[in-house]
């Protein structure tokens, strides 16, 4: 792709266009949120990229209506939205099983599978530069991401049973995947309940401090109905144990991350599975977030297909992620809609800051590949909205790639340099606005 180039005085006009755009609203409600959400952004070219995914998208607006290896099926697929290096982790799914995947679903949507592969790709580059590998070193990188995601595609679209593409489990990863699964394990539910509650009078309550929010009674009543309308959005295999969803703690608490500044949320404590306080459930509301991505995809049969964000990231993740957290389900509060889900004790995210050979990134690289294929094939029409993605997915990529294999790997090898350098410059565009006052409402 070939991305114009603005003078620098330009190019921060536009990113404050579009900071005012998606974060408007939010950071009028809250601006030392966004400060903290600005500053961390300011720490490095990939922390700025991760939080810019509003950007990525308003530079890739002009492809909408065509580009390589998309149509009218390849065009319209179940996509992650914000498919960077870092947002790939541990989770446990429903089965009980340790899964290391993709993660992080809050700016999942429907669009053509390309961008997301494309802002992978842009993520590998600021990392590979980030680790002072060379440019042939990163095209390389790229290509091998290419290929396994090409290889994995092919595989199930042939027909490849699920035995023979296991997920990435204690039994098949390996490398810095093994790693982080081995983490989670080490991990348990009395930890995350130790360090977010205490017992009192008998009973487990959230602990006073850390973040937490007390909630005057109109408020907790309000998040108390909000939680009688998530429950009636749990598949039945959900509710086995009725007693597990009895509530005996509420707490406020208000997003800082790069992702979720400003954003309103709430900790709620449940029984859990027995009575026993060690197996008590945390899970959160948070307000869900207008995905950067829906902002340039027009198509009204998506747009009306959700009743509102909680209920679009909520289908979105059961769509493209197999055998997702049982807790998952959406609500609405004070007209807003939010997304629930477990504070899993068993989330551990990848880290890329020991991995540093060569021969190592290049293996996880590729395992990221294999994962992404296997998230845009799980998302078809098997997935249960079919309505909406009537086809299968992983046949429609293989048929597009397979018109043109050479040129598949040297699309997102170009991109990945020229949009990597765009999000280097932009991120020194972005510090000198920041520490100069010039975003609007800091």
């Amino acid at each position: 792709m070939s991305v114009p180039q603005p003078t620098a005085d330009e190019r921060g006009e536009q990113i404050l266009a579009v900071f005012g755009t998606a974060f408007g609203e939010l950071l009028a409600a809250d601006p030392a949120a966004f400060r903290v959400k600005f500053r961390k952004m300011a720490s490095s070219a990939f922390a700025f990229y991760r939080g810019t995914a509003c950007l990525f998208y308003a530079d890739l607006e002009r492809e909408q209506h065509g580009g390589p290896y998309l149509d009218d099926r390849t065009g319209r697929v179940w996509i992650h939205g914000d498919l960077h290096a870092e947002n790939f982790g541990t989770y446990m799914d429903a089965q009980g099983r340790l899964i290391f995947n993709v993660n992080d679903f809050d700016e999942a949507y429907v669009g053509p599978f390309t961008w997301d592969l494309k802002r992978f790709a842009a993520s590998v580059a600021l990392i590979g530069y980030s680790k002072a590998l060379s440019d042939e070193q990163i095209s390389d990188l790229v290509r091998t991401y290419a290929a396994a995601y090409r290889e994995r595609i092919h595989d199930l679209a042939t027909g490849a049973k699920s035995d023979e593409v296991p997920p990435f489990t204690l039994d098949t990863a390996q490398g810095a995947l093994l790693d982080a699964l081995r983490d989670a394990r080490s991990l348990t539910r009395f930890g995350l309940l130790d360090s977010m509650t205490e017992i009192r009078d008998f009973e487990r309550r959230f602990a006073p401090g850390g973040g937490s929010i007390e909630l005057d009674a109109a408020t907790r009543y309000k998040v108390l109905a909000a939680f009688d309308g998530y429950l009636e959005t749990l598949p039945e295999s959900s509710l086995t144990r009725p007693d597990s969803y009895r509530v005996k703690d509420v707490v406020g608490r208000r997003g800082i991350g790069i992702g979720s500044a400003g954003l309103p949320s709430y900790n709620i404590l449940l029984e859990g599975n027995s009575d026993a306080l060690e197996n008590d459930v945390v899970i959160y509301l948070k307000q869900a977030q207008t995905p950067a991505v829906s902002r340039h995809i027009t198509d009204p049969a998506v747009r009306e297909y959700f009743l509102h964000e909680g209920h679009r990231t909520v289908i979105s993740q059961r769509a493209l992620q197999a055998h997702a957290d049982p807790w998952l389900g959406w609500t609405e509060l004070d007209g807003a809609g939010q997304l629930v889900a477990e504070v899993s004790p068993y989330a551990v995210d990848l880290d890329w800051s020991d991995i540093d050979d060569l021969e190592e990134i290049s293996a996880v690289v590729a395992d990221l590949g294999r994962a992404t294929a296997t998230m845009h094939a799980a998302a078809d029409d098997e997935s249960g909205h079919s309505d909406l993605v009537p086809f299968s997915t992983e046949r429609a990529i293989d048929a597009a790639i397979a018109a043109d294999e050479a040129g598949f790997g040297d699309l997102l090898v170009d991109f990945a340099h020229t949009y990597g350098a765009r999000a280097r410059e932009d991120h020194q565009i972005f510090v000198d606005l920041f520490r100069n006052g010039r975003i609007p409402g800091l």
